[in-house]
């Protein structure tokens, strides 16, 4: 699983270090990572073969010709790039994400499982404010429907 948040430069030629830990999860027959726009936040998604996988899955549930099948394989597989790793464990962001994004100077790795995205560091201090309060509450809501649900059975 991808874990933990890392802040990284970027260097003049677009290029980050992609963590030890990340990249551990990457060996197989392709040695580097796939990217894409987000679909659901605005920052680069990545992984490998568990994220590629997760995907295809998701695209054939739904019906051959459905709109959001659509837009999901146009977002997600028309959207990828894939990139391999120099031999000091980083990879060249594609200008048009960077420019997309904001990507420049410092950007935040953060692992969800999965997948990770890289932010741009400011956009994400913002995102993550905003999912841990989203969280807090998700989390009291969660607890106040399990002590009904006790209550109710008792």
């Amino acid at each position: 699983m991808f874990l933990s948040t890392f802040e990284k430069q970027v260097d003049a030629k677009r290029r980050i270090v992609v963590p030890l830990e990340f990249r551990a999860l990457l060996l197989g027959p392709f040695d580097g990572v796939v990217v894409f726009p987000s679909i659901e936040a605005d920052c680069v998604e990545g992984g490998g073969k568990a994220l590629f996988d997760r995907y295809t899955g998701l695209i054939e549930e739904l019906p051959f010709g459905d709109p959001v099948r659509s837009a999901i394989e146009l977002s997600v597989l028309g959207g990828q790039v894939r990139m391999s790793f120099d031999t000091a464990g980083r990879i060249t962001l594609p200008e048009q994400l960077c420019e997309q994004f904001g990507l420049s100077d410092w950007v935040v790795l953060v692992g969800l499982g999965d997948r990770f995205q890289i932010w741009n560091r400011e956009a994400f201090q913002a995102h993550r404010a905003a999912q841990r309060d989203m969280a807090r509450a998700g989390l009291a809501e969660l607890r106040a429907q399990q002590r009904a649900a006790r209550l109710g059975a008792a």
